[in-house]
């Protein structure tokens, strides 16, 4: 699986979100960032997520979507509970995924990043096919994207954001990475 030049990859389902710019000239994608979300709040499954990225969220569907009015982001990808991987941005544009946020003294983390969001939440441990889905899309990235650094959304945001949470297996997700590419350097 590679990327065309947009960076597409080929086998995935495409739900393409309006929220995404072109990233500034000559910059290289070098970090990765993993995040979690669940639309409801701790509710899995249906069409929320994809709806919220594509700006066709119904905001009185739910009373906690009412907050979400007017909100414009997106991820590059989003890994389902079952596994499934869904691309919503090409990675050679910046999608809006990590707000103000700052990686080793740089910030704008969206020009150099990749986002892939769980669905998930800071209280329910994720799915196994997440973490192999996970693994093989990061695995492929690895390969095609100069990314020299892996970080969880708090990592980049703290004390603005928490995902992916604690319910994120650091650990597993590295193993599973790991066993079937050379990685990061700094994975």
């Amino acid at each position: 699986m590679k990327p065309d030049a947009g960076g597409w990859f080929s086998g995935l389902r495409r739900l393409p979100s309006p929220n995404f710019d072109r990233r500034p000239p000559r910059t290289a994608v070098t970090l990765l960032v993993i995040h979690s979300i669940s639309l409801p709040p701790n509710e899995f499954g249906g069409s929320a997520i994809g709806q919220f990225f594509t700006n066709t969220l119904d905001c009185a569907a739910d009373p906690y979507y009412a907050k979400l009015r007017g909100v414009r982001v997106s991820s590059h990808f989003l890994v389902r509970r079952d596994g499934a991987v869904l691309q919503f941005v090409g990675c050679a544009s910046r999608a809006w995924h990590a707000g103000v946020s700052q990686w080793r003294g740089r910030g704008r983390c969206n020009d150099f990043s990749i986002g892939i969001e769980l669905e998930g939440c800071d209280t329910i441990p994720f799915a196994p096919q997440q973490y192999r889905a996970l693994a093989g899309l990061t695995r492929h990235l690895l390969r095609a994207y100069p990314i020299r650094d892996i970080a969880g959304h708090a990592d980049i945001a703290p004390g603005r954001k928490t995902d992916p949470g604690p319910c994120f297996d650091w650990p597993r997700f590295v193993r599973e990475t790991r066993a079937g590419s050379a990685g990061a350097k700094n994975i």
